[in-house]
């Protein structure tokens, strides 16, 4: 069991090749623009990286990146919680997803910037605007997912388990969120990515601190490099979250699917 632990985790880091290889993509493109717009339009890769190492020289810097974190994460938390909740009750009551698609309609369409407005009003310049920003813009999105996760669910399986006198919980857990769980995921890291981005836009509007407030201070002092270094160090945060805590979560869930392929057998 140890044995397939580690060979798991080694297909887990040598999939990050494919990975490094869009890093380097982007670099690559990044470097272009550079040399097309100029130092002060768009900092080269390699100078942006020089300042974000320099940021993180100053453990000052690793407490500004912790915070926004920990908002981004908070957040992202309660609506995973919420939304996957919701999602599975209107799921399995079509009556209750036809009467949630048009709030779900009225959420996704108010722009997250009137939320940091409203949320301003009511928690002031605190870590509630941005944990609430961030719940109420990435919630919608995992709703969605888990709702139709379990609509499209194969009610064959579940009528073949009920036959079987599996009860309603057991159906649930074993054919329920398995399936569910190809819809889940996908939603997840886009609200996790929402997550991020409306936290440091909320920390820069309602002047919060975090990394949102470094780069008002990187825009009153037009210091292009430092606004990318921010940038770059809120992504790979944001990376290492995501593949730190919900891809690791998304392989337990789906060692089935390595069990039932064949070996040599590629995505």
């Amino acid at each position: 069991m140890l044995a397939a632990r580690f060979g798991q985790l080694g297909l887990f880091l040598w999939s990050g090749w494919a990975g490094l290889a869009a890093l380097s993509l982007l670099a690559a493109l990044w470097q272009a623009g550079h040399e097309t717009y100029g130092d002060f339009i768009l900092p080269a890769p390699a100078a942006t990286l020089r300042a974000g190492m320099a940021l993180l020289s100053d453990t000052g810097n690793w407490r500004i990146a912790g915070v926004t974190v920990l908002r981004a994460v908070e957040g992202f938390a309660t609506a995973a919680f919420i939304g996957a909740a919701a999602g599975l009750a209107a799921g399995y009551s079509p009556a209750g997803q036809r009467l949630a698609r048009p709030l779900l309609t009225v959420l996704l369409g108010v722009p997250p910037i009137a939320w940091i407005v409203l949320a301003m009003i009511w928690f002031g310049s605190t870590d509630g605007t941005v944990v609430a920003t961030v719940t109420v813009a990435s919630a919608p999105v995992v709703f969605l997912g888990v709702a139709e996760g379990v609509a499209t669910r194969d009610r064959g399986l579940d009528d073949m388990a009920r036959a079987f006198g599996a009860g309603p919980l057991r159906r649930l857990l074993t054919l329920g969120l398995r399936h569910v769980a190809d819809h889940l995921f996908p939603a997840l890291a886009v609200a996790l990515g929402t997550a991020f981005k409306v936290a440091v836009m909320a920390e820069l509007l309602a002047n919060t601190g975090g990394v949102g407030g470094a780069l008002a201070s990187a825009r009153a002092s037009l210091d292009v490099a430092a606004a990318l270094a921010w940038v770059m160090i809120a992504v790979t945060a944001l990376i290492a979250v995501e593949y730190g805590l919900v891809h690791p979560i998304r392989s337990e869930f789906e060692r089935w699917r390595e069990a039932a392929r064949p070996w040599g057998v590629k995505r």
